[in-house]
């Protein structure tokens, strides 16, 4: 006999293989734009003393964010636009929380998009 619980559990899971790879991207860009402005302070009412700011950590989602932009923009369809434009958000965001911003073309992800004003 079966477990009922179970058999509405496994039909709640898709098979990663039945995911079209364009939604495993999106959704991974979506996580790591999403986690990028919580490190960046951007989810409270006062950023700059956000006790979720971490500078270093948002450093590290908004490059990866970037790298897997860029390298799978041509692919993104409809989805392109409203990632890169998010990405440049968090990128921004970024310089204008820094004490000592980097040098253009310097910041996170910015070797993979070029300088971000």
């Amino acid at each position: 006999m079966t477990d009922p619980l179970e058999d509405s559990a496994d039909e709640d899971v898709r098979d990663l293989g039945d995911v079209p790879s364009i939604e495993v991207i999106s959704r991974a860009a979506v996580m790591l734009l999403s986690a990028a402005a919580e490190r960046l302070g951007l989810a409270d009412a006062d950023p700059d003393n956000s006790p979720r700011r971490d500078l270093d950590e948002a450093r590290r989602l908004i490059t990866g964010l970037a790298g897997l932009v860029t390298a799978t923009s041509e692919y993104l369809g409809p989805h392109a636009a409203p990632l890169k434009d998010g990405l440049q958000s968090v990128q921004r965001a970024f310089r204008e929380a820094s004490a000592v911003p980097d040098e253009p073309g310097q910041g996170p992800g910015e070797k993979y998009t070029g300088p971000v004003y």
